[in-house]
């Protein structure tokens, strides 16, 4: 008995559990009886299974040795006890494998990159990346209930094993491979308001939790809306009743590649409000796309249109379809697809498509196709550069050519010129570049482009030879580094965005949220002091206050885009293709919107005690005009 016990005293000391140190530090990868409070408490004795096979060595079982028989009933013959190399062993059993120690090294991270370390029951525990679960929770134990103690194995190795981790493993690496690193879910960002505009805040937080650019949308006009609420108290729930979208509709796109193997997308289309008139706003296919952003795109388009003279409704949609990559045909095959669920919400007195990111003339003419087709009847309710079906030429100028010329309004309110100053611009697509080709005819500097994967910096700032350049690499959808070929000075930025170059006025172009707090303290410290927002919602709302309290002028998006939500709007007239514009009548238009629409946003400011002076002036004024235009025909048409 005496072998027996210090058997038994040995393996006492030596139970272990699964802990988890620093990096460099031992950690036990075995683990002991004493991880689960339903094992029993007697010691261990290893035994050998009947079968043995060489590869199941670490399968040995741990079973409970015998109790001490009652008193009466005779004692059980001790088995014999060996011992060897300083270990007690029982006859006949195979040499007991050493206890598996290994250190958490930083060379594990490539070894085992499904793994990390984290405190679970204030332990430290190893758990998979997949699936969240630590030890061998990731999957139920094949050898019997969920947890057990029958099996002696690393839970590292156990878990790297998985055929169904591996599995699982594959699948993420693919798909991180082929699309886009999701996004991480970040916190919504509140601003103090006064207690009314919180209050509404809070119900839209309660109501759409997640949705986060449409809640930083909504912030901004209810910030601005505060001083509207608190001189007339019905615009409360006026504002109530336009923050609830009048539709929503999310649909399935199926559609099939080249190869015959289906794919399905989301679609989306929301129709936010038609209390001035048919809705109308863009279509966006993009990998971003959500209910979210569609929401948020429509709110901000009702704005736009409201903010205008040609009164009309708002509305956003589009699908999480990327176009690039796909041939010709696989994108006509998808813009038909989506065109079967929505061409019943469409019509000319319903809702008007337009063209956003991801959607041009190709996929508009393919949309369009499809619902004549559908509908049976030619309608000219599409609007977009395609003259003998939609109207205009001139869309995507008259947006491009209304920014520079809104920033030459908001110039000479400040005694200044575009002449001679650095312009920079974020993105390259149709917007981006008539921007940059407006800025060469005001004699700016525009420096800089950019696209995904970083931008292009010219410092001796880009002039007709080189636009030229630029807009044949654009139309052959090539890298902006095949800039350099021609103009080797230049200098391409992987993996950044140019707001740290110097810089007088600064055009956003590219998408929401592209400037947060760290580009705006680069936007101020580069010197600019005029920003004018090209994209919908391109500053973060923390990098809008940090452009607010450094005095930086923001012209907001609703307003800026007067230039191109006039054009849009002149399309609609079925007169207005006849109509014979020469390019000095065409300028003059766009002209005379972006000044209208620039008075029109000052005088609401100041209605409300808002001074032009006010670095903050064109964004509430701009907010304020826009929702007293909808808030007077909302009041007029009842309830509804």
């Amino acid at each position: 008995m005496d072998e027996l016990n210090l058997l038994r005293q040995h393996q006492h000391q030596h139970q272990h559990h699964l802990v988890v140190r620093g990096l460099g530090e031992e950690i036990d990868l075995e683990i002991g009886p004493g991880d689960d409070p339903s094992f029993p408490g007697a010691a261990l004795v290893g035994v050998t299974p009947g079968a043995h096979d060489p590869a199941d060595d670490h399968k040995s079982l741990l079973i409970p040795c015998s109790q001490p028989a009652a008193e009466g009933q005779p004692q059980p013959t001790p088995p014999q006890v060996e011992e060897h190399d300083g270990l007690l062993r029982l006859p006949g059993q195979t040499k007991k494998k050493k206890k598996v120690v290994k250190k958490w090294r930083e060379e594990w991270a490539d070894t085992y990159k499904w793994a990390y370390v984290a405190v679970h029951d204030n332990t430290s525990r190893i758990f998979c990346t997949v699936c969240k679960e630590y030890g061998r929770k990731h999957r139920r134990n094949p050898y019997g209930n969920e947890g057990s103690r029958n099996m002696q194995m690393s839970a590292l190795e156990e878990h790297n094993n998985s055929l169904l981790h591996k599995e699982a493993l594959r699948l993420q690496t693919a798909s991180k491979e082929n699309a886009q690193p999701p996004e991480i879910e970040r916190p919504v960002y509140v601003k103090a308001l006064s207690k009314t505009a919180a209050s509404i805040l809070e119900s839209i937080l309660k109501r759409d939790p997640h949705e986060a650019e449409f809640i930083q949308s909504i912030q901004e006009v209810v910030h601005s809306l505060e001083p509207v609420l608190v001189k007339n108290s019905q615009h409360v729930q006026i504002l109530e009743r336009l923050l609830e979208p009048e539709r929503c509709f999310i649909f399935r796109v199926p559609w099939v590649d080249d190869r015959g193997e289906a794919h399905v997308n989301r679609g989306f289309r929301v129709q936010f409000s038609q209390a001035l008139g048919p809705c109308r706003g863009g279509l966006r296919f993009h990998p971003s796309m959500t209910l979210s952003v569609a929401k948020f795109l429509a709110f901000e388009q009702t704005l736009k249109n409201a903010l205008s003279q040609y009164k009309l409704g708002g509305a956003a949609g589009g699908s999480d379809f990327d176009p690039k990559g796909k041939s010709e045909s696989e994108i006509m095959r998808f813009c038909q697809s989506f065109m079967d669920e929505l061409y019943r919400y469409l019509g000319p007195d319903q809702d008007f498509p337009a063209e956003d990111v991801g959607v041009g003339p190709r996929e508009m003419g393919y949309l369009f196709g499809q619902y004549r087709r559908l509908s049976g009847h030619f309608q000219g309710n599409f609007t977009g550069p395609k003259i003998f079906w939609s109207g205009s030429s001139f869309r995507t100028e008259a947006t491009g050519y209304g920014l520079v010329f809104f920033a030459r309004v908001v110039l000479a309110d400040m005694n200044k010129e575009l002449k001679g100053l650095r312009c920079v611009i974020s993105g390259s697509g149709k917007i981006a570049m008539h921007v940059l080709e407006k800025l060469l005819s005001c004699e700016a500097i525009p420096v800089t482009v950019s696209d995904s994967k970083g931008y292009l910096l010219d410092t001796e700032g880009f002039d007709y030879m080189k636009y030229s350049v630029l807009r044949n690499i654009k139309a052959q959808q090539r890298s902006l580094k095949e800039y350099l070929k021609s103009y080797p000075n230049a200098k391409y930025i992987d993996d950044a965005k140019p707001w740290s170059e110097k810089c007088d006025v600064a055009f956003p172009c590219a998408s929401q949220n592209e400037i947060d707090q760290a580009e705006a303290l680069a936007i101020i410290n580069s010197g600019c002091r005029v920003l004018i927002e090209c994209s919908n919602m391109p500053c973060t709302a923390q990098a809008v206050d940090i452009l607010r309290t450094a005095k930086v002028v923001v012209a907001p998006a609703k307003a800026t885009a007067a230039g191109g939500v006039a054009v849009g709007e002149l399309e609609l007239n079925p007169e207005f293709s006849l109509m014979q514009w020469s390019v000095e009548d065409f300028e003059n238009k766009i002209q005379d919107a972006v000044k209208q629409t620039y008075d029109r946003s000052i005088k609401a400011a100041q209605d409300y005690g808002i001074m032009k002076e006010n670095s903050e002036s064109l964004v509430h004024g701009a907010n304020i005009c826009a929702f007293l235009n909808i808030a007077q025909a909302m009041t007029d048409q009842g309830c509804v």
